[in-house]
């Protein structure tokens, strides 16, 4: 087991910090899915403003909205905190990229579940962490717009 100078050594690593708040998002997206899904919205089909949709996919907006918020705030004040651009112009920037990660994520969770005959949980779980360190940088550049200059020495 680690000792406690081992987890500040950790803790005090921005991209450890990052898988921390990424995963924490994620974890809490996958548990609300779970709920949402088996609890929440159980009509097979919902009608809004005229297009129907399905629970999963109801249940899916949802999760991965909550899990964006938490990723965010906890990338906002734990991980990027150095950054001087004002809050509304980060959290309309991180949206905007796991907009765009989402639909990258559905892209290659298609790619491994139809080519490469992944179970869809275990392509899910794949598919996140393929895109992920592509996320930090551009979260770190366009999100929080910090600058790639000296990360080696500002990441630890």
């Amino acid at each position: 087991m680690a000792n406690s100078s081992t987890w500040q050594r950790i803790l005090q690593n921005k991209f450890a910090r990052f898988l921390l708040s990424a995963g924490t998002g994620f974890l809490v997206d996958i548990l609300a899915f779970y709920f949402f899904d088996g609890f929440v919205f159980t009509q097979k089909t919902y009608t809004i403003l005229g297009h129907v949709t399905s629970n999963h996919a109801l249940s899916l907006i949802v999760s991965f909205s909550l899990g964006v918020l938490v990723n965010f705030l906890i990338t906002r004040y734990l991980v990027f905190s150095e950054s001087r651009l004002p809050f509304a112009q980060q959290l309309m920037r991180f949206g905007l990229v796991a907009f765009i990660g989402y639909f990258a994520n559905l892209e290659v969770l298609k790619l491994f579940i139809r080519y490469l005959n992944f179970a869809p949980p275990v392509a899910r779980i794949t598919a996140a962490l393929s895109l992920f360190l592509a996320s930090y940088f551009i979260h770190k550049i366009f999100s929080f717009n910090l600058s790639l200059r000296n990360h080696a020495a500002k990441s630890n």
